[in-house]
This record gives C-alpha cells, structure tokens and sequence, in this order.
C-alpha cells in the first residue's frame, strides 16, 4: 500500500494552466460606428489638404478629388510670408500661459477639495462646477465691456486670463477625481512626517499626477488654440493676431482665397496634431486613471 503522503516532485511542481483572457468581440456596429466617426474626421482634413494644391475653379468643380496639377504656390506663399509664424508664435505664447496657468490653479483647487476638509467644501465645489454650464460665448458682451474697462483690450494678457477663467472648471473637475483616488496612505504618511500641505501637494500629488497634467494640459492647449471669438472682439491690430485671425488677410471686398486658406488651415492645424498625437497615450491614461479601483 503506498503513502500518500509520497507525491512525485513532477507532479508536486506542475502547476494548473493559465487561462488567457479573451478579449471582447468588437460587434459590426461598433466597426460602422468608428467607421462613421473617422470620416467625419478625415473627409474634411482630407479635403483641406489637397484644397491647397487647387486653384479656386479646380476646387468648385472637383472638391474631393486629387489636383489635376499639384501647384504649391499656395504653401510657399504663405510659408515666406510674414503673418504665418508671427501668428503661430502669438498663438502659441497665448495657449502655453493659458496651459500654465489653468494647470497651477486648478491643480492647487482640486487638491484642496481633495483632501483638505472645512466648511462648505461642497457647495463651493458645486459652485465651481457650475462655469462647464456657461460657455464664453454668452458672455461676450460683458467680457467685452469689462477687458474694455479693465484697458486689457489688443493684449495677450486680456485672452490669457478670460481663457483661463472659462477653462477652470472642467480642469478642477479632472484634477479633482483624479486626486480623490490617489492613496490616502501617502498624504498621511506625509502628515505624519509633519509636512504641510503645501510640501504634499508639491512633493507627493505632483509628481503622481502626470497623466492628468498631460491631459489636462493637452484639452486647455487645443481649445487655446482654435479660439476665434475672443481674439476677433479683443485684438485689433495685426501683429496681436492669433493664427484663427490670419484668415481674414485671404478674404477681400469682392471674394474669398479658399485655396490659400485651405493652404494655412493646413499649415496651422498640423502642430495642434503633431502635439496631440505625441501627448495621447497621457491622455488616456489621465482620463481613465480612477475608473477603477483596485
């Protein structure tokens, strides 16, 4: 009779197969609903691009299509010219300060949100949350009249600072889930190691929080730098104008350049996606981080 308790060190050490796990089948209206969604994107990209290639009854009578001849007289022109890079350099001063800023601010108010408790915490975070419902559309006027007052109208300093008022709230929102799921242990390990909140904010969140930095960051410089309204009712002079303004040089009393603004919209939005592109995977990462615990 043999023992039990005798195994065979073959058997002993032979472990239970893993199980892969399956990814989920991604259904035929999932694939038509990205399918729908990319040409809605890449149609119009598409049609800017080779739009400056054309000339303007070349553009009328084959919108879509490839040019008959690829003429690049309009990139060149707008490339030796002077407004192209004195705007991008105006635009890109603009939406880096408005980047830095929004981020410093919301960043410190969510923290204090986060973890820091005192009276009317919630209502005043409510109170905050309240600007995702006002775009700066509606209050033009006032803004208008306020910057006017304020003698903050042909300054960069006037866009900076109404860009980051509106862009507060969606960026105190983000920090703010962020920091709430960051672990607890470590801010009281820090407490206990009697530094302020001040030193946790800088020293401990900041460092943990480069996901939703980026994301952050990325949001606030592509609505900074598509921004028309507000730069067309706060700038007056040419060298203050961003790159949304430089359009209006290509249209005249009697007709409209669409082959050389379909050349410049091509040349200004290829940075916007050039950074977007390099910044995605922080994106992600920060829009996600917090979804699930664990």
């Amino acid at each position: 009779m043999t023992d039990i308790t005798t195994v065979s060190p073959a058997i002993a050490t032979t472990a239970p197969p893993t199980r892969r796990r399956r990814r989920p089948a991604v259904s035929a209206l999932q694939w038509l609903t990205l399918l729908l969604v990319a040409l809605f994107i890449v149609v119009p990209f598409y049609t800017t691009v080779l739009g400056g290639f054309k000339g303007v009854g070349e553009l009328r009578t084959n919108p879509f299509g490839l040019p008959a001849s690829w003429d690049s007289t309009n990139f060149l022109s707008i490339l030796l010219g002077p407004t192209l890079f004195r705007s991008l350099l105006n635009s890109l001063f603009i939406a880096l300060a408005t980047v830095a800023l929004s981020i410093i601010l919301a960043s410190m108010t969510a923290f204090a949100f986060a973890h820091i408790r005192f009276f009317g915490s919630k209502f005043l975070m409510s109170f905050l949350l309240l600007g995702l419902l006002f775009p700066s559309a509606t209050a033009i006027l006032p803004l208008f009249i306020k910057m006017r007052d304020l003698g903050l109208l042909d300054k960069h300093l006037g866009i900076i600072i109404v860009q980051v008022a509106f862009s507060l709230s969606f960026s105190i929102l983000l920090f703010h889930n962020f920091f709430k799921q960051l672990p607890k242990e470590l801010v009281d390990a820090a407490r206990m190691d009697n530094c302020g909140y001040l030193r946790i904010y800088w020293y401990v969140t900041l460092p943990l929080s480069l996901p939703i930095i980026a994301t952050v960051g990325v949001f606030n410089f592509v609505g900074s730098w598509n921004s028309f309204l507000l730069p067309l009712i706060a700038l007056n002079t040419d060298v203050n104008y961003t790159w949304p303004l430089g359009i209006m040089q290509f249209q005249g009393e009697h007709g409209t350049d669409w082959p050389k603004i379909l050349a410049y919209l091509t040349l200004t939005i290829v940075p916007a996606i050039g950074f977007f592109l390099l910044a995605q995977r922080y994106i992600i990462s920060g829009l996600t981080g917090g979804a699930v615990k664990g």
